[in-house]
């Protein structure tokens, strides 16, 4: 058998079947169109309505080498030698053309006589009563009877996911030979060692499952095929499984240069390096597909895997942000053909980076909590941690989950996750009673009642600011009413309105109700069901009855405010792409009469220059006073002029399109300007991070950028009276003040090093000797801790071997700073335990390396205590 590279073999394999009549289909994106699952798993997700007979394809054969990804099976990556989260399913597909006569055939043909494996060594293994494909194999293909494995459900029938196309299925199994044996006499085809290894799964898909399990055939029979490019390229490389192949190999020797140690040496270092080499390449086709990191969803399994990742790099003794050191070495590999790596090389390598550094300042803390918590449970006898302190891993330390339960069980301790699971829907209703936006609203089962007896109303307003109408329903208190007095709040609903109901971002409208004889003021507007607006109201005159004709009056003024921001939103939407990139996407937004707040994808802060470029196209299109031109359409028409539409929001078969010529078209239902001029000034006032990947800016417009200017003017002004100077002197007077205070602070820290030094030197002679090592302990009053390391190091170099715990007190609270010297180091002196015990018998934490190490604590008493027995503890740690 000749050896063939993984890009070699991809190619083999498309060329195959694309000379016998396959489309070759680029890979589809990991993000599937399918709201079942979150990635894609498998190569037919992406056929999946094809297979249901949803839609008819434009052809009945189709091949591809498909991205996927799989966390099932995780917690085994690693640990053997053929699971991984991302990996390439190479598949042949037919969409009611060949069935299992076709498929098997092809199958053979490609592994025996392309690819040259020995056909005496492949088994074909068959669903238990499929009749069929046996003989298929047997009397067609050749394949002698007792090679022919009949299997059960688990193994021999495939499906997509607990609904959907499903059916019985055949595997090639290769036999690698007695190396790869687990020696067990019985051992076999269907064994779980590495012998008898799974290389293709031709799947016979003829049903399609429903919820309740049952299953009825398919409109066409389909023929789905599976094989891991991976797993293929192990046993044509004949290397022991896929981390050996040209696929992963050369990530993981530059993985272990990057963290200094060698692929082979221990068990431990190779499980990191293959966790880490399998890891980085998911994380970088999740993002390079547009996946970012968040708490729920494909997000929260993007940052679960590249945590873990940090982890087990983190496990090696590497300190530093390392992930991104792979990026070159998978474009090496991967690039060709997946350019979507090198076109989104740098928001891959912020992602990443910015990710590394977040968990990297918390996984200390959260590792120490827990191991804190594992020792504890280990002098209780106890087996199982508690879910709510699982649960405050994940929401303080952003732990997720199952990192904990994998921590957990590497000590032999489960986790409580009915516990966690408990904590953790409290926390969402918690989140559920602070998000109501509108006090004393009616239960909408009541809005549901009234829309099914009333009809919709209908909403006016994008021509209209005032209109006459009728009362068809009043609540008062959740409950229907004929009429509210003078002096009284509730609900009304009319026959139609130009109240804007809050949606999408966009703040409800306010205004007045009149009637004859009264007066109601509308203090809010919110869509009670899908088009039905409910209007809050104050009655000020006069009864409000129902049936009622009235006059329905939009505040005007507030109104224009709100429509400026909105299509300020619009504006600034499409600036952020063209200065940051194509990766932007709105993540949310909020429009008011005296602010906007755009959400967006990005993953580091924007520079200065960045948002006066912002700001500068925003402002060229305002001044081009351009006329929105805002229709109707379907969504196959929007999607090809190019219209931007928020991921997550449900659109119907007909669309609003608002399109400023030249600049943006974007799908809204909110209310625009006529024209950009009529926004007038548009003004960023703030730019934060709001969660991993994700920007907030917050911007003035219209009357709201004019208050800002007057009244930052007027701040000015003030400044320069109080500073003595002229205007335009300001930054060079600040600057001069800044410099003086510079020059005190360094001043007052070498006074206060002076101290910390004399007062080194005296505790010195007070250092207790314990097995040769010298322990130097004290105390110090609001001290900086980088003032105690200068102090740490001055008594190193004074004293060895040596090992000195400072610490630091301000208030109730106290820091410790914990170093050790090489010496006293080679006689067992660890200091980052060390600080750990110091600081956990004042209820803190922390740790470090084992040279140096800080720790803290909130509870300064018993201090003195704690400092007696370090002494103690070092002669456990030279006793080890």
């Amino acid at each position: 058998m000749k050896y063939r590279s993984g890009k070699e073999l991809r190619e083999l394999f498309l060329s195959f079947f694309e000379s016998r009549g396959h489309r070759r289909f680029p890979s589809f994106s990991l993000v599937p169109d399918d709201p079942t699952i979150l990635f894609t798993i498998a190569g037919m997700v992406p056929f999946k309505p094809y297979f249901l007979g949803q839609k008819k394809p434009e052809m009945s054969r189709a091949v591809t080498s498909q991205k996927c990804v799989r966390t099932n099976d995780i917690d085994n990556v690693g640990r053997t030698a053929r699971h991984h989260t991302f990996f390439e399913m190479l598949g042949n597909f037919s969409f009611g053309d060949y069935f299992k006569a076709g498929a098997a055939p092809f199958a053979w043909e490609f592994l025996t006589e392309v690819i040259g494996l020995d056909p005496d060594r492949l088994y074909p293994t068959i669903y238990k009563d499929d009749d069929e494909a046996f003989e298929i194999w047997n009397k067609t293909v050749g394949v002698p009877e007792n090679r022919i494995y009949r299997l059960g459900e688990e193994d021999n029938f495939w499906s997509v996911g607990p609904v959907g196309p499903c059916g019985p299925c055949s595997e090639l199994i290769y036999d690698q030979g007695p190396a790869f044996s687990c020696g067990r006499p019985d051992c076999d085809v269907g064994c779980d060692c590495d012998r008898y290894l799974e290389i293709w799964n031709l799947v016979f898909m003829q049903f399609n499952r429903y919820e309740d399990g049952t299953m009825e055939p398919l409109p066409k029979k389909n023929i789905d095929t599976g094989m891991g490019l991976e797993r293929l390229a192990s046993v044509v490389q004949q290397v022991e499984g896929v981390f050996g192949t040209d696929l992963f190999r050369p990530l993981i020797d530059r993985a272990a240069a990057s963290l200094g140690i060698r692929y082979g040496a221990t068990s431990e270092g190779d499980m990191a390096l293959r966790v880490i080499s399998d890891h980085f390449r998911a994380v970088a086709f999740m993002i390079a597909d547009g996946v970012l990191p968040s708490n729920e969803g494909r997000g929260y399994v993007l940052r679960r895997i590249l945590r873990r990742a940090v982890r087990y790099g983190r496990m090696t003794g590497i300190d530093r942000p390392f992930l991104s050191d792979l990026m070159p070495t998978l474009n090496e590999i991967m690039a060709d053909p997946y350019r979507e790596l090198v076109e989104n090389e740098s928001l891959i390598l912020q992602v990443v980076e910015q990710e590394e550094r977040r968990f990297g300042r918390t996984l200390e803390q959260g590792t120490s909590l827990l191991e804190a918590e594992i020792d504890s449970l280990r002098r209780k006898k106890a087996e199982t941690l508690d879910g709510g302190l699982a649960f405050e891993l994940y929401d303080t330390y952003g732990f997720p989950f199952e990192l904990t339960e994998e921590i957990c069980r590497e000590a032999g301790i489960s986790v409580d996750r009915e516990g966690f699971e408990k904590a953790m829907e409290r926390q969402r209703e918690r989140a559920r009673t602070a998000g109501k936006r509108h006090e004393g609203a009616s239960d909408k089962s009541l809005y549901e009642k009234i829309l099914e007896e009333t009809g919709s109303s209908d909403f006016v307003g994008y021509t209209e600011e005032e209109t006459e109408t009728a009362v068809v329903a009043l609540i008062s208190d959740g409950a229907r009413t004929r009429y509210l007095d003078e002096g009284t709040e509730g609900e009304a609903i009319l026959v139609k309105t130009p109240f804007y109901a809050e949606k999408g971002g966009q703040v409800g409208d306010i205004g007045k109700i009149t009637w004859e004889g009264g007066e109601a003021l509308v203090t809010d507007t919110w869509p009670g069901t899908e088009d039905l607006p409910v209007h809050r109201v104050k009655v000020l005159s006069g009864r409000l009855e129902t049936g009622a004709g009235v006059r329905a009056v939009v505040d005007g003024r507030r109104r224009r405010r709100i429509k400026a921001h909105h299509t300020a939103t619009h504006l600034l939407h499409e600036a952020l792409i063209r200065v940051l990139g194509d990766h932007v996407r709105q993540a949310g937004s909020l429009v008011t009469p005296d602010f906007l707040r755009f959400d967006f994808t990005h993953v580091k802060p924007l520079s200065p220059e960045e948002i006066e470029a912002v700001e500068g196209i925003i402002f060229e299109t305002v001044t081009d006073n351009i006329p929105l031109q805002v229709f109707f359409t379907d969504m196959n028409e929007a999607k090809k002029l190019g219209a931007k539409a928020l991921f997550d929001e449900k659109y119907g078969a007909v669309v609003r399109v608002i399109k400023i010529p030249g600049y943006s078209v974007e799908l809204c239902g909110g209310t625009h300007v006529d024209a950009t001029g009529d926004i007038g000034l548009v003004k960023i006032v703030k730019e934060e991070g709001i969660g991993s990947g994700l920007r907030r800016i917050t911007a003035f417009a219209h009357a709201a950028a004019f208050s800002l200017f007057q009244e930052q003017t007027s701040l000015v002004t003030r400044l320069a009276e109080k500073m003595g100077a002229g205007e335009t002197e300001i930054e060079e007077k600040l600057q001069s003040l800044l410099e003086e205070r510079k020059a005190l602070k360094t001043e007052n820290e070498r006074l206060a090093l002076g101290a910390a030094l004399a007062k080194a030197d005296e505790l010195l002679e007070e250092a207790v000797e314990v097995g040769g090592v010298h322990v130097v302990t004290g105390v110090f009053e609001k001290t900086p801790q980088e003032v105690l390391r200068q102090a740490g190091d001055h008594i190193r170099q004074r004293k060895s071997p040596v090992v000195s715990c400072l610490a630091s007190v301000s208030g109730n609270e106290v820091t410790f700073t914990v170093m050790a010297d090489e010496r006293a180091r080679e006689a067992g002196v660890h200091a980052g335990m060390l600080a750990r015990e110091a600081a956990r018998m004042l209820g803190g934490g922390g740790g470090g390396r084992p040279d140096i190490a800080s720790a803290g604590a909130k509870n300064a008493e018993g201090l003195e205590e704690a400092l007696r027995r370090i002494p103690e503890i070092v002669s456990e740690q030279i006793r080890r």
